[in-house]
C-alpha cells in the first residue's frame, strides 16, 4: 500500500510520479499552440474522450486505437513517462492531464492550444474512483467506501479536491479555446458530443466516418480493445484485477449512498458550487 506523493499541496499517486519530473511538468514545460489538451478530474471520462478524439484524428479508422496503447497515443503530462514522451514528440501533441489549475503549466494561458474539459456528477465519479483505486497499489487503499467518502469530501484522494478543480477550471468556459463537455451529454447523446468536438479542432467527418468514431468509441468496443483498457499495466501496479472500464454508466451512486451521505454530499455540492448557474450541471 502507497500513500500519496504530495506535491505543492495536492496528493500524487505514489506510483508513476516523481516530485522532480512534476516540478518540470507544472513549471517549465511549454504547450505550443497546435496541442490539444484531454484535461478532467480522474474517473470523469478521460481515456473515452482520448478514444474519440483519437477517432475523429483518424477518420473513424480503429488501426490506430487499437494497435497503439492509450497512454502512448495521449501521454500524460505529470507522469513521468508520459512527459518524457512529449517532450520529444514533434509535431501536434494529443496530451492527457488531470493538473488542477493552479499547477497547469503557464505556457497554455499565452498560447492558442485547445483543452477540452469534461466534467461528471461527482458522486459517481466518488464511487468509481472507489472502486477503481481500491484495487491498486498506486494509491493509500481506502478499505471501506464510507471512508473513502469521508477523504473525497476532503480532498485527501488522487489530484485532491473535485469542487477545487472543477471550480479553477470552469473559470476558462467562455475562452474560445475551452471546450467544456460533460460525462452525462455524452452519454445521453454521443453523436452530438462527437460533432461539438469536431467542430472545436476544426474537422470534418463524413456521415460513415461519424458512425465508425460512434462505433469504436462505444464502452463495448473499449472495453474488448486491450489498448484502451488499461489490460496492460503491470502486475506489481494492481493487486487484484484492475477494472478501469467497470460500468460506464451514470446515476449509479445510488446503489452504494446511504441517504445521510446523500444528504450530506448535497449540502457540500449546494455551498461549494454555489457561484455557477445550475444548468452548467446536468445531473443536478
Amino acid at each position: 500500500m502507497s500513500d500519496y506523493l504530495w506535491f505543492e499541496g495536492i496528493p500524487f499517486p505514489a506510483v508513476g510520479f516523481a516530485k522532480e519530473i512534476l516540478q518540470e511538468a507544472c513549471h517549465k514545460f511549454v504547450i505550443r499552440d497546435e496541442d490539444t489538451v484531454i484535461l478532467t478530474y480522474p474517473k470523469s471520462g478521460t481515456n473515452w474522450l482520448v478514444q474519440m478524439v483519437c477517432l475523429i484524428q483518424t477518420k473513424g479508422n480503429p488501426k490506430w486505437v487499437q494497435s497503439v496503447p492509450v497512454w502512448d497515443r495521449s501521454p500524460w503530462l505529470e507522469s513521468e513517462e508520459g512527459y518524457k514522451a512529449l517532450i520529444n514528440k514533434e509535431g501536434p501533441r494529443l496530451i492527457s492531464s488531470h493538473l488542477p489549475f493552479h499547477l497547469f503549466p503557464k505556457s497554455f494561458f499565452s498560447s492558442k492550444a485547445k483543452v477540452i474539459y469534461i466534467i461528471r456528477n461527482p458522486r459517481d465519479i466518488l464511487v468509481s474512483g472507489y472502486f477503481f483505486w481500491y484495487k491498486t497499489n498506486i494509491v493509500k487503499n481506502p478499505e471501506s467506501l464510507r471512508t473513502y467518502f469521508e477523504w473525497f469530501l476532503k480532498g485527501n484522494v488522487p489530484y485532491g479536491s473535485w469542487f477545487e478543480h472543477i471550480c479553477a477550471w470552469l473559470s476558462m468556459r467562455e475562452r474560445d479555446n475551452f471546450l467544456l463537455l460533460s460525462y452525462e451529454d455524452m452519454k445521453k447523446d454521443t453523436k452530438s458530443t462527437i460533432m461539438k468536438i469536431c467542430d472545436f479542432l476544426g474537422k470534418k467527418l463524413e456521415p460513415d466516418e461519424m458512425d465508425m468514431v460512434v462505433k469504436h468509441s462505444s464502452f463495448e468496443a473499449m472495453k474488448e480493445n486491450n489498448m484502451s483498457n488499461f489490460s496492460l499495466i503491470p502486475e506489481d501496479m494492481i493487486t487484484n484485477g484492475l477494472v478501469l472500464l467497470r460500468k460506464g454508466t451514470t446515476g449509479d451512486w445510488k446503489n452504494h449512498f446511504t441517504v445521510a451521505q446523500a444528504e450530506v454530499f448535497d449540502k457540500v455540492f449546494q455551498e461549494k458550487m454555489a457561484g455557477f448557474p445550475t444548468g452548467l450541471f446536468p445531473w443536478e
